[in-house]
């Protein structure tokens, strides 16, 4: 039978020793250390000779790239109609605003208008009572007139023709007393 372990690989002294660092600090055999080496390389399709690892940057730079052009998908369908949606808000806010304030000054001169026109209401009611009582005085002076003019004519009648000056200028001065009395 073959053994498997029959290739062999000659390397400087310096190197040695680095892998057997390597090999102690983590815990592993050289051997075993040299063959996950192998496998991390083909795996990873590195260069161990490339010490800027240009193939990691190009693989973050197209990573980053997809990120951002994500983020730009992102801003045309979610960003870019929301910012024209709240100009059209802003716009339909400001035209909304304009109406309220004609709205508001409308009211308030209306509600000027309101307390002028209750002012001359309450001032032509109290002028109507004026009147109504005014009124009422008046009929009742009438009614007082009537009741002295018949008082006058009753007395009149009755004194004829015959009756003294004195008693007639006393019926007179009582009548004029009380017209001054109404």
């Amino acid at each position: 039978m073959k053994q498997r372990d029959t290739n062999s690989i000659r390397y400087p002294k310096e190197t040695d020793e680095k892998i057997e660092k390597l090999a102690n600090s983590l815990g592993r055999s050289k051997k075993e250390l040299f063959c996950q080496m192998v496998d991390y390389f083909y795996r990873s399709k590195k260069d161990p000779s490339d010490p800027g690892d240009e193939m990691l940057k190009r693989e973050l730079s197209s990573g980053i790239s997809r990120i951002l052009s994500f983020i730009r998908q992102q801003e045309k369908d979610f960003l870019l109609p929301l910012f024209t949606d709240s100009d059209v808000l802003k716009t339909v806010s400001l035209r909304q605003k304009d109406v309220l304030e004609g709205i508001g000054k409308h009211l308030l001169a209306e509600s000027e208008q309101t307390s002028v026109v209750a002012k001359r209401s309450v001032q032509i009611l109290n002028g109507l009572k004026h009147l109504v009582s005014k009124q009422k005085e008046k009929e009742i002076l009438k009614e007082q007139f009537a009741q002295l003019l018949d008082y006058y004519i009753k007395e009149r009648e009755e004194m004829g023709w015959t009756t003294s000056g004195i008693k007639k200028e006393e019926l007179i001065a009582h009548v004029r007393q009380s017209l001054k009395n109404l």
